[in-house]
């Protein structure tokens, strides 16, 4: 019997049993795996909110490689990556993120998560991309785990709150390509191990605390093309290291404490450099001549260093060369050679920006900076010793926009042809020996913003032809020979300071002063001015500065009781008679007053300023009686009268209350210092000056109805705004309750008192008063008090809550008008506050509408204020927890180890100004990957800017409905101005800061824009 094909048989049985066993098995584990990546999902969804509904398509209704944001492999069915971002999710990252075990990418980025980074997320063996940037609060430490993803190429954890030290288990990464760690907390010292990541092309720990010397081991980076570690607090010299990475395009080293010289063989080494900044750090020796090997080198950055010698002849050679900032060194020895370099950079025909100001730079003004590059926007040659005249080919130099020679030793007169140069906004020629007169072509630069010619040896009068100066906002013409008077031509001028101080001006003031609504400085003292004060002034109600002593002026003091916001008076050395007006004790915010050596009489209040006596200067009056007993005056004669007997009384009796009101108070805040154990307080109010009235947490309380939902009216990045009714007339209010939990909300409040204090302008929001105290818990209490803006915020205007109809619709003319009033308060802010301000957060929910829809700039939360030493203020305000800049409207080069600019918040209007028209944020699902709402507009235009514009646009004022006839009666004359303004949005959201519109002229030519609009538009 033959059993062979029975064997031959079984066997096949046999094996196609094991196969379908086997088959089965493994679609069990297929099922089960699915099932892990399922169930993952839905342990990440629990752990967040989702506000616009993001997840709505995350359930059983449909297949979970179908749910947004998730993609999956064709052949096993698994998760392969999950793309979150922009989705504004709120919440924290779950662990079960561990369990995709097949991730390649996981992006969240630009959401709100806090917390941690789980340790988990070290189980992706698989993971290539790694993005959690612009999460704002996610804080905690690196995970040492995620060393473990062995595949990972790019990680960007970036604008985050991370803390502690930079893991060295990174050197582990082998494969990784892209390491970006700026604008965190990260501290301690850069890894030495990092060195073995030799694939590594962009390394970013920008805008940290990190501290030490680089590592040597950095030599080993030899794929590396961009290392920026600006604005940490790193040392050594300039690191060896960098020498030996021939592939560098970008070494960004500003804002650290470097020093030492640089190698004379760096642009030898490192010739492929595009952009070196080393700004900010204590560099010394001479400036590598080698450096003019690097032909590609765009942007070179050098300043506020320690640099000596002379600036390379051989510069010239750059011929890409754009951005060149030398300020602030000591370069020059104030010899006639130390200006030779300036022909050699005639050669640069792409440079748009020269610096060399406050240096040591001798010699005289050579003839030959007028061939310099027709593209040059900035010139600044101030600060140094430079002599000789000014070059009457000057005017070369069309595209100048800003020409600096203050502070040298120039003399001659200031040649006419200077006003050939008609896209100047700003001349600066003060502090020399320059004389002649002021010729009168400064009238032809009708672009131009301030005119500063103080301190130089000037004769005749002002030029009446600066009246076709139709935007100057700054005069400074003191410490001159002038004559004649202030002409009449200037008061229809938008003319913010005026300073003629110290010249020889005769006649009276005009009344017309009055028509110069915006005028924040007027200095005419120590000239010879006679008559009386006009009373017009009196309107100026912007007013901040009025100096007018050293004078002849004569008769009372007129009524100046608008101008609330007077902080600086001077009357002093005239011949003013009549008595103190009363209604100089009620200025809110004036901090010196100035009435001596003139004819006044009569007694001298004791509330206001005049309580305090080292504000107050009176004395050269003989017929002043009485004041606070530290004026040292007579006293005033007493009336004996009934009247007089039954006010002592009272005020007897009052001081009696008061007294015991006191002891009541003290002894009832000792019992709550016993109890609570009172903390120390960060700020007291103490902050606003004298001026401000302080208010209890119980006033608030009960303004607001106990903070009540019904009265909650906005939240932000550290707190919420309640709509409250505050004082007898129950004046509505906006009230900031600052979330004191959140980590940075004290130094937000901080920032936004130091910001808020002094200044004052018609389109920021004004702040009433504060309150720093406790609440009735015992807890730490802290809050602003704003007028009440009843139009809300531009955020509601423009993208009203799901199912709520939009509150108005804002037509060309409307948008341009809140354009122009934001512009209008950055210019104060940059330009005109005493101290610069930058507010580093402009964006439609800070933008609050009043009843006439006029703008109000608000939340300082996150301002800096220039007058601190550059360092110090830069580390500061990247170092604090929560201060981070939001998302879309942020500059990117703040990414990049550039410090807080005025640039930046350029940057940030442009971006506002674009989505005003398109009603589109910058964070718009639409905008992915290299596509953002620049570039959205940018394609568009101009053939297609009706299809990107928002169509509410073409609505006429007060019309919500039928919207196709307010279409039919748009002209082209009115599409011309919308892409007009579209291209102003462009040119301020450049990506480079040098490319960027300068804020004096978007004022301008917003305002020019408006005048084309048809009112009725």
């Amino acid at each position: 019997m033959n059993t062979r094909p029975l064997f031959s048989l079984t066997y096949h049985a046999i094996f196609l049993l094991f196969l379908s066993l086997s088959i089965s098995k493994f679609s069990s584990a297929t099922t089960l795996s699915n099932e892990t990546d399922k169930l993952a999902l839905l342990q990440f969804k629990s752990h967040i909110d989702s506000p616009l509904n993001v997840l709505a398509s995350w359930n059983d209704s449909f297949h979970f490689c179908q749910w947004v944001g998730v993609t999956c492999g064709n052949k096993h069915q698994r998760v392969i990556g999950l793309d979150l971002k922009n989705s504004k999710l709120v919440g924290t990252i779950s662990p079960h993120i561990g369990n995709l075990s097949f991730l390649l990418s996981l992006n969240l980025a630009s959401n709100s998560f806090h917390g941690g980074i789980p340790s988990e997320v070290g189980y992706l063996t698989r993971l290539r991309n790694l993005n959690l940037s612009h999460n704002l609060i996610l804080g905690g430490e690196i995970p040492v785990n995620l060393s473990h993803c062995s595949n990972l190429q790019y990680l960007d954890l970036q604008y985050n709150d991370l803390v502690q030290g930079i893991p060295s288990e990174l050197g582990f990464l082998s494969k990784l390509q892209i390491l970006i760690l700026r604008n965190n907390r990260l501290s301690g010292r850069f890894p030495p191990s990092l060195g073995n990541l030799s694939s590594l092309q962009n390394l970013s720990f920008a805008l940290n605390n990190l501290e030490g010397e680089i590592p040597n081991t950095v030599a080993q980076m030899k794929s590396l093309t961009s290392f920026t570690v600006s604005g940490n607090l790193l040392s050594g010299v300039f690191p060896h290291s960098l020498y030996n990475l021939s592939l560098l395009t970008c070494i960004a080293l500003a804002y650290n404490n470097f020093t030492g010289n640089l190698n004379p063989y760096l642009g030898t080494a490192l010739q492929n450099l595009q952009i070196l900044s080393i700004g900010e750090n204590q560099f010394t020796g001479t400036i590598p001549v080698s450096l003019s090997n690097v032909s590609d080198i765009k942007n070179l950055d050098i300043s506020e260093n320690q640099f000596t010698g002379t600036i390379p002849m051989i510069f010239g050679n750059l011929l890409n060369l754009q951005w060149f900032d030398a300020q602030y060194n000591l370069l020059g020895n104030n010899s006639v050679d130390d200006l030779s370099f300036l022909s050699s950079l005639n050669n640069c025909s792409q440079l748009d920006h020269l610096d060399v100001s406050d240096n040591q730079l001798g010699g005289e003004l050579p003839n030959s900076i007028t061939n310099l590059s027709i593209q040059l926007l900035w010139l600044m040659l101030g600060g140094n010793s430079i002599g000789g005249s000014i070059p009457t080919r000057i005017s070369n130099l069309v595209s100048l926009t800003a020409l600096g020679l203050g502070s040298n030793l120039l003399t001659g007169n200031i040649p006419s042809s200077i006003g050939k140069l008609t896209n100047l906004n700003a001349l600066y020629l003060y502090g020399n020996k320059l004389t002649g007169v002021i010729p009168s072509s400064v009238g032809n630069m009708t672009q131009l913003l301030y005119l500063s010619l103080f301190n130089n040896g000037l004769e005749g009068s002002v030029p009446t032809s600066l009246g076709r100066c139709s935007h100057l906002q700054g005069v400074y013409l003191s410490q001159n020979k002038l004559n004649g008077t202030i002409p009449k031509q200037l008061f229809g001028l938008p003319l913010v300071q005026i300073d003629v101080s110290h010249n020889s001006l005769t006649g009276f003031l005009s009344p017309d002063f009055g028509n110069l609504k915006l005028l924040v400085l007027l200095d005419v003292s120590y000239n010879k001015f006679s008559k009386e004060i006009p009373a017009q002034l009196g309107d100026c109600l912007a007013l901040e500065t009025l100096y007018m002593q050293g004078n002849s002026f004569e008769g009372t003091i007129p009524d100046l009781s608008k101008l609330k916001g007077i902080q600086y008076l001077d009357l002093s050395h005239n011949n003013l008679s009549g008595q103190i007006t009363s209604y100089m004790a009620n200025f809110p915010v004036l901090q010196t007053l100035n009435l001596s050596f003139n004819n006044l009489e009569g007694d001298v209040p004791v509330e206001g300023v005049f309580r305090n006596a080292s504000a107050v200067e009176v004395k050269g009056n003989t017929g002043l009686c009485g004041g606070i007993q530290e004026l040292h005056l007579p006293a005033c004669p007493i009336q004996r009268s009934k009247k007089h007997k039954k006010h002592f009384a009272f005020k007897l009796i009052l001081a009696i209350s008061i007294v015991a009101a006191f002891c009541l108070t003290l002894f009832s805040l000792m019992a709550l210092s016993w109890l609570k154990k009172l903390k120390k307080k960060s700020l007291s109010i103490s902050t606003f000056g004298p001026s401000y009235q302080k208010i209890s947490y119980k006033e608030l309380h009960s303004a607001t109805d106990g903070f009540s939902l019904e009265n909650l009216i906005g939240s932000g990045n550290f707190g919420s705004v309640y709509k409250g009714k505050l004082g007898p007339d129950e004046t509505h209010v906006a009230i900031k309750v600052l979330n004191l939990q959140k980590q940075g909300a004290s130094k937000s409040f901080i920032a936004e008192c130091e910001a808020l204090r002094n200044i004052r302008h018609r389109n920021l929001v004004k702040i009433l008063t504060a309150c720093s105290s406790i609440d009735f818990k015992g807890n730490d209490f802290k809050a602003l008090v704003y007028e009440f803006m009843p139009n809300g915020s531009l955020e509601m205007q423009l993208h009203p809550e799901d199912g709520l109809k939009q509150l108005r619709s804002l037509n060309l003319l409307q948008r341009i008008n809140i354009a122009i009033d934001v512009a209008s308060a950055l210019l104060y802010l940059h330009h005109h506050c005493q101290t610069p301000i930058i507010h580093g957060d402009l964006k439609p929910s800070n933008i609050l509408l009043n009843d006439d829809m006029i703008a109000h700039i608000s939340d300082f939360g996150l301002a800096r204020l220039l007058s601190k030493s550059g360092k110090e203020a830069f580390l500061n305000q990247f170092s604090s927890a929560g201060i981070k800049r939001t998302v879309g409207y942020a500059a990117p080069e703040y990414g990049m180890g550039s410090q807080l600019s005025t640039n930046g918040d350029v940057y940030s209007f442009g971006i506002l100004l674009l989505e005003m028209l398109t009603r589109r944020r910058p964070t718009d699902k639409l905008f992915k990957d290299d596509l953002n709402l620049h570039n959205f507009v940018k394609l568009a235009l101009p053939g297609q800017v009706m299809e990107i514009v928002d169509h509410s646009i073409f609505n006429k004022v007060g019309e919500n409905d039928n919207m196709v006839s307010s279409w039919s009666d748009w002209t082209s004359g009115q599409t011309e101005c919308l892409i007009s303004v579209f291209q102003i949005g462009l040119a301020c959201s450049a990506q480079s800061p040098i490319d960027r519109m300068d804020m004096n002229r978007v004022a301008l030519e917003l305002v020019s824009i408006k005048r084309q609009i048809p009112l009725e538009a």
